[in-house]
């Protein structure tokens, strides 16, 4: 079977965890087609699709270059991706030392982060009760851990190495959303309480190809 692209990416047009897998396949030159599924279809726990992911969420990628090797869970893929094709270090660390720094963030965004930032908008937009409780517990959790991130970034301008890396732009969409979760409560200013996350932030998202992804995103959520 041809396909005309190299890596098929089964995402989905609101999810963030699909658009950091764009964001380095972009970053890296990689030819790709975009599968957006329907979850209100559920085509997230379709057959056709859990063969691919058993785990029934995005995203997903099959390797047509690789003999349409399939691999789930989105920093895994980060670490495919830059294993696999970016012997230069584009955008992954280079010396071993670094690598488990870089591995340390990741972990810490798949742990800290998605989880805790998906409970708070999953508790402020979709829960059927408002339970404040749940809401404070979370939004606290993004306030954390951009604690945790701004006072490392007040020391150096990348979380590993001299260059932005995985570790660093695989935090990019939850933080966009979760500016946009905060943004509304009273007394909130990203860039006053968090500087140094702030500065870090913009200059991953004004970065030309990264700013094309998110501008593909917010162009997809408008529809």
């Amino acid at each position: 079977m041809s396909h005309g692209k190299q890596i098929t990416l089964y995402t989905h047009n609101g999810g963030p965890n699909g658009w950091r897998v764009a964001i380095a396949l972009e970053l890296l030159g990689i030819t790709y087609e975009s599968v957006y599924l329907d979850f209100g279809k559920g085509e997230h726990k379709a057959p056709e699709y859990t063969k691919l992911n058993p785990n029934g969420r995005i995203p997903a990628i099959v390797d047509h270059k690789t003999g349409d090797f399939t691999l789930w869970e989105s920093d895994a893929i980060l670490l495919y991706l830059v294993d696999k094709y970016d012997p230069e270090h584009k955008i992954s660390a280079s010396t071993e030392a670094d690598k488990y720094k870089q591995n340390q963030w990741l972990f810490f965004q798949a742990s800290g982060q998605g989880p805790y930032f998906g409970q708070a908008a999953w508790f402020t937009f979709y829960h059927p009760e408002k339970i404040p409780s749940a809401i404070n517990r979370y939004k606290d959790e993004i306030k954390r851990v951009w604690g945790v991130l701004d006072g490392v970034l007040k020391e150096r301008e990348w979380l590993v190495g001299d260059k932005m890396s995985i570790a660093d732009f695989a935090f990019i969409p939850w933080n966009e959303g979760a500016k946009g979760l905060l943004g509304a409560d009273e007394g909130f200013d990203f860039e006053k309480q968090y500087p140094a996350l702030a500065k870090w932030h913009k200059a991953m998202v004004t970065n030309p190809t990264i700013k094309k992804v998110l501008d593909t995103k917010a162009a997809l959520a408008d529809h």
